[in-house]
């Protein structure tokens, strides 16, 4: 399909997925994120109901997504990213109380670009949930201590691919959590990415699997398999990961509701 996109058709797409990606509310979307709306542009399968479980190949290649880009030039929402931070969080703040207040959640991302993408959408504020990258690790001791003094919790936002399955396993090597303070993965998994039904791309076939993994979860990923959260569309995570850290359970709807719901684009994650 990818060799079927002529160069003027492709730079028509990257308008509207540009357009698609910050709706509805003039949403800040990194590169990868704009990638990936362009291949739901071209194969929209996630129109497909979500009791179907499966994923789909990237119908577009990253190297003429990034040639249609740099031809393109500036696109309104597009992120540009920093370098992650150096210094430990918390430091730079004025405040010289800041330590002495208890934090009952912290989001850490496996990936700085969709860190950075929540923290540009308000996503830290809005949901009272400082977020972190596993760049930003390890944790300052007076995060640490403000999570241990009310039992918080830490979630964690990682890639279906074996070295995002193991992220949860490998925080404790890259910082130290302290006693009373619950780890929560929040996905993403594969089976919660096969009923999005998103695009996925090829890496190394891995040699190990999480434990939890179901036998389609695991085949899927001996295919050399692998989602990338920026997969999700922007709106969808931003809704998500507020519902998940706030632990707000979604109102049952009817059927009516659920149908208005899709047509606007609301999509959760199963429960894990």
């Amino acid at each position: 399909m990818a060799g079927r996109v002529k160069p003027h058709m492709l730079d028509r797409l990257l308008r509207i997925a540009a357009e698609r990606a910050a709706a509805p509310s003039g949403i800040r979307f990194t590169e990868r994120q704009l990638y990936y709306e362009v291949c739901r542009i071209i194969t929209p399968v996630h129109r497909i109901p979500r009791r179907f479980a499966f994923t789909v190949p990237a119908p577009l290649s990253y190297a003429s997504f990034r040639t249609a880009l740099d031809r393109h030039g500036e696109l309104p929402g597009l992120l540009t990213l920093a370098p992650p931070e150096s210094t430990r969080a918390g430091r730079h703040t004025p405040e010289p109380d800041l330590f002495d207040y208890g934090l009952p959640r912290l989001l850490v991302c496996e990936s700085d670009a969709i860190a950075q993408m929540l923290r540009a959408n308000g996503l830290p504020m809005e949901s009272a949930c400082p977020v972190l990258s596993a760049a930003e690790l390890p944790l300052d001791p007076g995060i640490a201590g403000m999570l241990a003094s009310v039992q918080g919790t830490i979630y964690l936002l990682h890639d279906a691919n074996a070295a995002g399955l193991t992220f949860p396993a490998r925080l404790r090597e890259l910082t130290e959590i302290p006693d009373g303070v619950r780890v929560v993965p929040l996905g993403l998994r594969p089976r919660q990415a096969g009923t999005l039904h998103l695009p996925h791309v090829r890496g190394p076939v891995p040699n190990m699997y999480a434990a939890q993994l179901d036998s389609w979860e695991r085949a899927w990923l001996r295919r050399g398999r692998y989602i990338e959260v920026e997969a999700v569309r922007p709106a969808s995570l931003l809704r998500t990961v507020h519902r998940l850290v706030r632990e707000v359970r979604p109102p049952r709807r009817t059927f009516t509701e659920l149908r208005r719901a899709r047509k606007a684009g609301f999509l959760t994650w199963p429960a894990a």
